[in-house]
Protein backbone atom coordinates (compact mmCIF):
# COMPACT_ATOMS: atom_id res chain seq x y z
CA UNK A 1 0.00 0.00 0.00
CA UNK A 2 1.37 3.39 -0.93
CA UNK A 3 1.20 4.71 2.61
CA UNK A 4 1.15 1.50 4.64
CA UNK A 5 3.71 -0.47 2.67
CA UNK A 6 1.55 -3.36 1.47
CA UNK A 7 -0.31 -2.15 -1.66
CA UNK A 8 2.60 -2.14 -4.07
CA UNK A 9 1.85 -1.52 -7.72
CA UNK A 10 3.26 -3.78 -10.41
CA UNK A 11 6.01 -1.36 -11.39
CA UNK A 12 7.38 -1.21 -7.85
CA UNK A 13 7.03 -4.96 -7.54
CA UNK A 14 9.69 -5.47 -10.21
CA UNK A 15 12.13 -3.46 -8.10
CA UNK A 16 11.81 -6.05 -5.34
CA UNK A 17 12.25 -8.99 -7.65
CA UNK A 18 9.25 -10.83 -9.10
CA UNK A 19 10.56 -14.36 -8.77
CA UNK A 20 8.51 -16.57 -6.52
CA UNK A 21 11.32 -19.06 -6.01
CA UNK A 22 14.46 -17.03 -5.24
CA UNK A 23 15.01 -15.77 -1.71
CA UNK A 24 15.49 -11.98 -1.66
CA UNK A 25 16.35 -9.33 0.90
CA UNK A 26 12.69 -8.33 0.80
CA UNK A 27 11.76 -11.85 1.92
CA UNK A 28 14.23 -11.50 4.79
CA UNK A 29 12.68 -8.17 5.71
CA UNK A 30 9.17 -9.59 5.85
CA UNK A 31 10.37 -12.65 7.75
CA UNK A 32 11.87 -10.34 10.37
CA UNK A 33 8.71 -8.21 10.36
CA UNK A 34 6.66 -11.31 11.20
CA UNK A 35 9.27 -12.34 13.76
CA UNK A 36 9.25 -8.89 15.37
CA UNK A 37 5.44 -8.88 15.49
CA UNK A 38 5.50 -12.17 17.41
CA UNK A 39 8.21 -11.17 19.88
CA UNK A 40 6.29 -9.15 22.45
CA UNK A 41 5.68 -9.14 26.16
CA UNK A 42 4.45 -12.73 26.07
CA UNK A 43 7.95 -14.15 25.68
CA UNK A 44 8.97 -12.70 29.06
CA UNK A 45 6.10 -14.46 30.85
CA UNK A 46 6.08 -17.72 28.88
CA UNK A 47 9.02 -19.31 30.77
CA UNK A 48 7.23 -18.79 34.09
CA UNK A 49 3.85 -20.04 32.93
CA UNK A 50 5.20 -23.01 30.97
CA UNK A 51 7.97 -23.91 33.42
CA UNK A 52 5.93 -23.75 36.61
CA UNK A 53 4.42 -27.16 35.80
CA UNK A 54 7.78 -28.85 35.38
CA UNK A 55 10.13 -29.65 32.51
CA UNK A 56 8.08 -32.42 30.87
CA UNK A 57 5.03 -30.30 29.92
CA UNK A 58 7.48 -27.75 28.54
CA UNK A 59 9.10 -30.37 26.33
CA UNK A 60 5.71 -31.48 24.99
CA UNK A 61 4.69 -27.88 24.32
CA UNK A 62 7.96 -27.32 22.47
CA UNK A 63 7.24 -30.25 20.16
CA UNK A 64 3.72 -28.99 19.51
CA UNK A 65 4.65 -25.32 19.10
CA UNK A 66 6.05 -25.59 15.57
CA UNK A 67 2.97 -27.15 13.93
CA UNK A 68 0.63 -24.99 16.01
CA UNK A 69 2.26 -21.74 14.94
CA UNK A 70 3.09 -22.50 11.32
CA UNK A 71 -0.15 -24.20 10.30
CA UNK A 72 -2.40 -21.52 11.81
CA UNK A 73 -0.55 -18.57 10.29
CA UNK A 74 -0.14 -20.34 6.95
CA UNK A 75 -3.90 -20.95 6.87
CA UNK A 76 -4.66 -17.31 7.68
CA UNK A 77 -2.31 -16.05 4.95
CA UNK A 78 -3.82 -18.49 2.43
CA UNK A 79 -7.25 -17.20 3.33
CA UNK A 80 -6.07 -13.60 2.83
CA UNK A 81 -4.64 -14.56 -0.58
CA UNK A 82 -7.95 -16.01 -1.77
CA UNK A 83 -9.77 -12.75 -2.51
CA UNK A 84 -10.56 -11.93 -6.13
CA UNK A 85 -8.97 -8.48 -5.71
CA UNK A 86 -5.17 -8.70 -5.20
CA UNK A 87 -5.22 -5.53 -3.09
CA UNK A 88 -8.06 -6.75 -0.82
CA UNK A 89 -7.42 -6.97 2.91
CA UNK A 90 -8.75 -9.58 5.32
CA UNK A 91 -12.03 -7.76 5.94
CA UNK A 92 -12.81 -7.52 2.22
CA UNK A 93 -11.97 -11.19 1.77
CA UNK A 94 -14.30 -12.17 4.62
CA UNK A 95 -17.10 -10.14 3.01
CA UNK A 96 -16.48 -11.84 -0.32
CA UNK A 97 -16.56 -15.38 1.06
CA UNK A 98 -19.09 -15.19 3.90
CA UNK A 99 -21.29 -12.19 3.12
CA UNK A 100 -21.70 -8.79 4.72
CA UNK A 101 -23.19 -9.93 8.05
CA UNK A 102 -20.40 -12.40 8.78
CA UNK A 103 -17.94 -9.85 7.45
CA UNK A 104 -19.09 -7.27 9.99
CA UNK A 105 -18.71 -9.76 12.85
CA UNK A 106 -15.24 -10.92 11.80
CA UNK A 107 -14.06 -7.37 11.09
CA UNK A 108 -15.18 -6.25 14.55
CA UNK A 109 -13.47 -9.27 16.12
CA UNK A 110 -10.29 -8.63 14.13
CA UNK A 111 -10.27 -5.04 15.34
CA UNK A 112 -10.93 -6.02 18.95
CA UNK A 113 -8.09 -8.55 19.06
CA UNK A 114 -5.52 -6.07 17.69
CA UNK A 115 -6.48 -2.56 18.81
CA UNK A 116 -6.01 -3.15 22.57
CA UNK A 117 -2.48 -4.40 21.82
CA UNK A 118 -1.50 -1.19 20.01
CA UNK A 119 -2.75 0.81 23.02
CA UNK A 120 -0.77 -1.45 25.33
CA UNK A 121 2.35 -0.89 23.24
CA UNK A 122 1.84 2.88 23.32
CA UNK A 123 1.67 2.71 27.12
CA UNK A 124 4.46 0.16 27.43
CA UNK A 125 7.05 1.90 25.28
CA UNK A 126 6.46 5.18 27.16
CA UNK A 127 6.89 3.48 30.54
CA UNK A 128 10.00 1.60 29.42
CA UNK A 129 11.72 4.75 28.12
CA UNK A 130 10.82 6.76 31.22
CA UNK A 131 12.06 3.99 33.50
CA UNK A 132 15.32 3.72 31.56
CA UNK A 133 15.88 7.48 31.74
CA UNK A 134 15.19 7.55 35.48
CA UNK A 135 16.95 4.43 36.73
CA UNK A 136 19.68 3.61 34.22
CA UNK A 137 20.62 7.02 32.79
CA UNK A 138 19.59 8.89 35.97
CA UNK A 139 18.53 11.93 33.97
CA UNK A 140 15.75 14.36 34.76
CA UNK A 141 12.45 12.94 33.53
CA UNK A 142 11.00 14.63 30.44
CA UNK A 143 7.32 15.48 30.11
CA UNK A 144 5.34 12.25 29.74
CA UNK A 145 2.87 14.07 27.49
CA UNK A 146 5.41 15.04 24.84
CA UNK A 147 7.62 11.97 25.20
CA UNK A 148 4.68 9.68 24.49
CA UNK A 149 3.62 11.73 21.46
CA UNK A 150 7.18 11.78 20.12
CA UNK A 151 7.60 8.01 20.42
CA UNK A 152 4.26 7.25 18.76
CA UNK A 153 4.84 9.74 15.93
CA UNK A 154 8.32 8.34 15.20
CA UNK A 155 7.01 4.78 15.01
CA UNK A 156 4.11 5.81 12.77
CA UNK A 157 6.37 7.93 10.55
CA UNK A 158 8.63 4.95 9.87
CA UNK A 159 5.59 2.98 8.67
CA UNK A 160 4.62 5.69 6.19
CA UNK A 161 8.11 6.19 4.79
CA UNK A 162 7.43 3.22 2.50
CA UNK A 163 7.92 -0.53 2.58
CA UNK A 164 11.69 -0.35 2.00
CA UNK A 165 12.24 1.96 4.97
CA UNK A 166 9.85 0.01 7.15
CA UNK A 167 11.67 -3.26 6.44
CA UNK A 168 15.02 -1.58 7.12
CA UNK A 169 13.74 -0.31 10.46
CA UNK A 170 12.47 -3.79 11.34
CA UNK A 171 15.89 -5.26 10.60
CA UNK A 172 17.60 -2.61 12.73
CA UNK A 173 15.33 -3.51 15.65
CA UNK A 174 15.16 -7.28 15.19
CA UNK A 175 18.86 -7.98 14.82
CA UNK A 176 19.76 -6.50 18.24
CA UNK A 177 16.74 -8.26 19.76
CA UNK A 178 17.89 -11.57 18.28
CA UNK A 179 21.43 -11.05 19.56
CA UNK A 180 20.29 -10.03 23.05
CA UNK A 181 17.84 -12.93 23.50
CA UNK A 182 20.35 -15.47 22.22
CA UNK A 183 23.07 -13.85 24.32
CA UNK A 184 21.00 -14.12 27.52
CA UNK A 185 20.13 -17.74 26.71
CA UNK A 186 23.80 -18.64 26.29
CA UNK A 187 24.81 -16.51 29.31
CA UNK A 188 22.53 -18.64 31.50
CA UNK A 189 23.88 -22.00 30.25
CA UNK A 190 26.50 -22.36 33.04
CA UNK A 191 23.69 -21.91 35.58
CA UNK A 192 21.55 -24.74 34.20
CA UNK A 193 20.27 -27.19 36.79
CA UNK A 194 19.24 -30.55 35.34
CA UNK A 195 17.56 -31.73 38.51
CA UNK A 196 14.24 -30.76 36.89
CA UNK A 197 14.52 -33.93 34.78
CA UNK A 198 14.45 -36.01 37.96
CA UNK A 199 11.00 -34.81 38.92
CA UNK A 200 8.33 -37.54 38.84
CA UNK A 201 5.88 -37.41 35.95
CA UNK A 202 2.37 -36.54 37.13
CA UNK A 203 0.05 -37.13 34.16
CA UNK A 204 -2.84 -35.16 35.62
CA UNK A 205 -0.70 -32.17 36.60
CA UNK A 206 1.07 -32.26 33.24
CA UNK A 207 -2.26 -32.29 31.38
CA UNK A 208 -3.54 -29.31 33.36
CA UNK A 209 -0.34 -27.38 32.65
CA UNK A 210 -0.53 -28.15 28.93
CA UNK A 211 -4.17 -27.13 28.87
CA UNK A 212 -3.75 -23.82 30.71
CA UNK A 213 -0.49 -22.79 29.00
CA UNK A 214 -1.81 -23.12 25.43
CA UNK A 215 -3.39 -19.60 25.30
CA UNK A 216 -0.15 -17.90 26.40
CA UNK A 217 1.85 -20.03 23.96
CA UNK A 218 -0.42 -18.90 21.12
CA UNK A 219 -0.16 -15.27 22.22
CA UNK A 220 3.63 -15.46 22.55
CA UNK A 221 4.07 -16.75 18.98
CA UNK A 222 1.27 -14.68 17.44
CA UNK A 223 2.09 -12.63 14.35
CA UNK A 224 -1.39 -12.64 12.79
CA UNK A 225 -1.75 -8.81 12.82
CA UNK A 226 0.85 -8.61 10.04
CA UNK A 227 -0.49 -11.54 7.99
CA UNK A 228 -3.02 -9.62 5.91
CA UNK A 229 -0.57 -6.88 4.92
CA UNK A 230 2.08 -9.55 4.28
CA UNK A 231 -0.29 -11.49 2.00
CA UNK A 232 -1.28 -8.35 0.09
CA UNK A 233 2.33 -7.28 -0.45
CA UNK A 234 3.13 -10.60 -2.14
CA UNK A 235 -0.22 -11.03 -3.90
CA UNK A 236 0.39 -7.80 -5.83
CA UNK A 237 3.94 -8.89 -6.63
CA UNK A 238 3.15 -12.52 -7.56
CA UNK A 239 -0.15 -12.65 -9.43
CA UNK A 240 -0.39 -16.45 -9.55
CA UNK A 241 -2.23 -17.51 -6.36
CA UNK A 242 -0.55 -20.91 -6.07
CA UNK A 243 2.95 -19.48 -6.58
CA UNK A 244 2.18 -16.75 -4.08
CA UNK A 245 0.94 -19.32 -1.57
CA UNK A 246 4.19 -21.27 -1.95
CA UNK A 247 6.34 -18.16 -1.50
CA UNK A 248 4.45 -16.92 1.57
CA UNK A 249 4.50 -20.43 3.07
CA UNK A 250 8.27 -20.53 2.61
CA UNK A 251 8.69 -17.21 4.44
CA UNK A 252 6.30 -18.29 7.21
CA UNK A 253 8.14 -21.58 7.66
CA UNK A 254 11.51 -19.86 8.06
CA UNK A 255 9.97 -17.32 10.40
CA UNK A 256 8.53 -20.14 12.53
CA UNK A 257 11.90 -21.88 12.64
CA UNK A 258 13.55 -18.64 13.77
CA UNK A 259 10.87 -18.10 16.42
CA UNK A 260 11.26 -21.65 17.73
CA UNK A 261 15.04 -21.32 17.93
CA UNK A 262 15.02 -17.98 19.76
CA UNK A 263 11.96 -18.36 21.98
CA UNK A 264 12.41 -21.99 23.00
CA UNK A 265 16.13 -21.56 23.70
CA UNK A 266 15.28 -18.54 25.85
CA UNK A 267 12.48 -20.40 27.63
CA UNK A 268 14.50 -23.55 28.34
CA UNK A 269 17.55 -21.58 29.41
CA UNK A 270 15.45 -19.51 31.80
CA UNK A 271 13.57 -22.50 33.22
CA UNK A 272 16.72 -24.57 33.77
CA UNK A 273 18.35 -21.62 35.55
CA UNK A 274 15.54 -21.22 38.07
CA UNK A 275 14.46 -23.46 40.90
CA UNK A 276 10.92 -24.73 41.36
CA UNK A 277 10.54 -22.29 44.26
CA UNK A 278 11.63 -19.37 42.04
CA UNK A 279 9.08 -20.37 39.41
CA UNK A 280 6.25 -20.71 41.90
CA UNK A 281 7.06 -17.35 43.49
CA UNK A 282 7.25 -15.64 40.09
CA UNK A 283 3.93 -17.10 39.01
CA UNK A 284 2.28 -15.96 42.23
CA UNK A 285 3.67 -12.42 41.87
CA UNK A 286 3.12 -12.34 38.07
CA UNK A 287 6.72 -11.32 37.36
CA UNK A 288 8.49 -11.59 33.99
CA UNK A 289 11.42 -13.95 33.89
CA UNK A 290 14.10 -11.23 33.62
CA UNK A 291 12.82 -9.62 36.82
CA UNK A 292 13.10 -12.97 38.58
CA UNK A 293 16.67 -13.46 37.36
CA UNK A 294 17.63 -9.92 38.37
CA UNK A 295 16.04 -10.22 41.82
CA UNK A 296 17.58 -13.61 42.46
CA UNK A 297 21.14 -12.75 41.55
CA UNK A 298 21.19 -9.00 42.10
CA UNK A 299 22.96 -8.88 38.74
CA UNK A 300 23.30 -5.38 37.29
CA UNK A 301 23.40 -6.94 33.81
CA UNK A 302 19.73 -7.99 33.99
CA UNK A 303 18.58 -4.68 35.45
CA UNK A 304 20.07 -2.92 32.41
CA UNK A 305 19.23 -5.45 29.73
CA UNK A 306 15.57 -5.95 30.77
CA UNK A 307 14.35 -2.48 29.65
CA UNK A 308 16.40 -2.80 26.45
CA UNK A 309 14.68 -6.06 25.57
CA UNK A 310 11.29 -4.61 26.45
CA UNK A 311 11.90 -1.58 24.21
CA UNK A 312 13.13 -3.66 21.26
CA UNK A 313 10.30 -6.17 21.64
CA UNK A 314 7.59 -3.50 21.79
CA UNK A 315 9.03 -1.41 18.94
CA UNK A 316 9.50 -4.43 16.65
CA UNK A 317 6.00 -5.71 17.44
CA UNK A 318 4.53 -2.28 16.78
CA UNK A 319 4.93 -2.49 12.99
CA UNK A 320 2.87 -5.60 12.41
CA UNK A 321 0.21 -4.66 14.97
CA UNK A 322 -0.03 -1.16 13.48
CA UNK A 323 -0.75 -2.55 10.01
CA UNK A 324 -3.46 -4.80 11.42
CA UNK A 325 -5.00 -1.95 13.44
CA UNK A 326 -5.28 0.28 10.36
CA UNK A 327 -6.94 -2.53 8.44
CA UNK A 328 -9.41 -3.12 11.27
CA UNK A 329 -10.36 0.57 11.52
CA UNK A 330 -10.71 0.98 7.77
CA UNK A 331 -12.76 -2.21 7.48
CA UNK A 332 -15.19 -1.08 10.17
CA UNK A 333 -15.61 2.38 8.63
CA UNK A 334 -16.12 1.02 5.11
CA UNK A 335 -18.74 -1.45 6.31
CA UNK A 336 -20.73 1.24 8.13
CA UNK A 337 -20.36 3.64 5.20
CA UNK A 338 -21.60 1.12 2.64
CA UNK A 339 -24.51 0.24 4.90
CA UNK A 340 -25.70 3.86 5.13
CA UNK A 341 -24.56 5.28 1.79
CA UNK A 342 -24.14 2.32 -0.61
CA UNK A 343 -24.29 4.56 -3.68
CA UNK A 344 -21.47 6.87 -2.55
CA UNK A 345 -17.83 5.69 -2.88
CA UNK A 346 -15.56 5.85 0.15
CA UNK A 347 -12.82 8.48 0.11
CA UNK A 348 -9.89 6.08 0.59
CA UNK A 349 -7.28 8.81 1.06
CA UNK A 350 -9.38 10.52 3.70
CA UNK A 351 -10.08 7.16 5.38
CA UNK A 352 -6.37 6.33 5.60
CA UNK A 353 -5.60 9.72 7.09
CA UNK A 354 -8.42 9.35 9.61
CA UNK A 355 -7.13 5.89 10.60
CA UNK A 356 -3.61 7.18 11.17
CA UNK A 357 -4.80 10.18 13.20
CA UNK A 358 -7.10 7.92 15.26
CA UNK A 359 -4.25 5.55 16.13
CA UNK A 360 -1.83 8.37 16.98
CA UNK A 361 -4.33 10.22 19.17
CA UNK A 362 -5.63 7.18 21.06
CA UNK A 363 -2.13 5.76 21.63
CA UNK A 364 -1.01 9.20 22.81
CA UNK A 365 -3.96 9.50 25.21
CA UNK A 366 -3.49 5.94 26.50
CA UNK A 367 0.26 6.39 26.89
CA UNK A 368 -0.10 9.70 28.71
CA UNK A 369 -2.93 8.49 30.97
CA UNK A 370 -1.10 5.21 31.57
CA UNK A 371 -4.31 3.21 31.24
CA UNK A 372 -4.52 -0.33 32.52
CA UNK A 373 -5.57 -2.28 29.43
CA UNK A 374 -4.06 -5.65 30.34
CA UNK A 375 -7.43 -6.92 31.54
CA UNK A 376 -9.01 -5.92 28.24
CA UNK A 377 -6.22 -7.66 26.35
CA UNK A 378 -6.72 -10.85 28.35
CA UNK A 379 -10.53 -10.89 28.15
CA UNK A 380 -10.87 -9.91 24.49
CA UNK A 381 -7.69 -10.68 22.59
CA UNK A 382 -7.04 -14.35 23.34
CA UNK A 383 -10.51 -15.83 22.63
CA UNK A 384 -11.06 -13.71 19.50
CA UNK A 385 -7.50 -14.32 18.32
CA UNK A 386 -7.87 -18.09 18.64
CA UNK A 387 -11.17 -17.95 16.72
CA UNK A 388 -9.85 -15.86 13.82
CA UNK A 389 -6.42 -17.48 13.60
CA UNK A 390 -7.20 -21.15 14.27
CA UNK A 391 -10.87 -21.66 13.43
CA UNK A 392 -11.98 -19.22 10.71
CA UNK A 393 -9.48 -20.16 7.94
CA UNK A 394 -10.18 -23.89 8.36
CA UNK A 395 -13.91 -23.18 8.26
CA UNK A 396 -13.37 -21.23 5.03
CA UNK A 397 -11.46 -24.12 3.44
CA UNK A 398 -14.47 -26.38 3.87
CA UNK A 399 -17.14 -23.75 3.22
CA UNK A 400 -15.74 -21.98 0.13
CA UNK A 401 -15.39 -24.11 -2.97
CA UNK A 402 -12.44 -22.22 -4.44
CA UNK A 403 -10.42 -22.93 -1.27
CA UNK A 404 -10.96 -26.69 -1.29
CA UNK A 405 -7.45 -27.36 -2.65
CA UNK A 406 -6.09 -26.14 0.71
CA UNK A 407 -7.95 -28.82 2.68
CA UNK A 408 -5.77 -31.18 4.73
CA UNK A 409 -8.18 -33.01 7.06
CA UNK A 410 -5.64 -34.32 9.58
CA UNK A 411 -3.73 -31.03 9.92
CA UNK A 412 -6.94 -29.02 9.84
CA UNK A 413 -8.35 -31.15 12.65
CA UNK A 414 -5.21 -30.54 14.72
CA UNK A 415 -5.45 -26.78 14.13
CA UNK A 416 -9.12 -26.65 15.12
CA UNK A 417 -8.40 -28.70 18.25
CA UNK A 418 -5.68 -26.26 19.31
CA UNK A 419 -8.05 -23.33 18.79
CA UNK A 420 -10.80 -24.94 20.83
CA UNK A 421 -8.34 -25.82 23.62
CA UNK A 422 -7.01 -22.25 23.68
CA UNK A 423 -10.50 -20.75 24.02
CA UNK A 424 -11.75 -23.21 26.63
CA UNK A 425 -8.51 -23.11 28.62
CA UNK A 426 -8.63 -19.32 28.76
CA UNK A 427 -12.25 -19.33 29.94
CA UNK A 428 -11.61 -22.06 32.52
CA UNK A 429 -8.56 -20.21 33.83
CA UNK A 430 -10.51 -16.95 34.20
CA UNK A 431 -13.64 -18.47 35.69
CA UNK A 432 -12.01 -20.90 38.13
Amino acid sequence: MPENSAELDVGRAEAFGSSASNWTSRDTGWMLNLFGTAIGAGILYLPISAGAGGIWPLIILSVMAGPMVWLAHRNLVRFCLSGSDPTANITSTVNEHFGEKAGRVVTLGYFLCIYPIILLYGIGITNVVLSFIEHQLQWELPSRLWLCLSLVVVLVAVMHAGETWMLRAVKLLCYPLLVVLLGISLYLVPQWNFSAFNQPVDIQSMGVTLFLTTPLLIFSFNHSPACSAFARAYRVQIRDEQACARKTSQILKRNTQLLLLVILLFVFSSVLSLSAEDMAQAKMENLPVLSVLANRSGNLFFSIIAPCIAFLAIASSWFGVYLGTLEGIQGLVVQQWMKKWPEKPVNTVGLKRFSVVFVVLTCWIAGYANWSVIGMVEMVVVPVLATILYLMPVYAFYRVERLKHFRQPFLDGFTVLVGVVAITAFLVDKIF
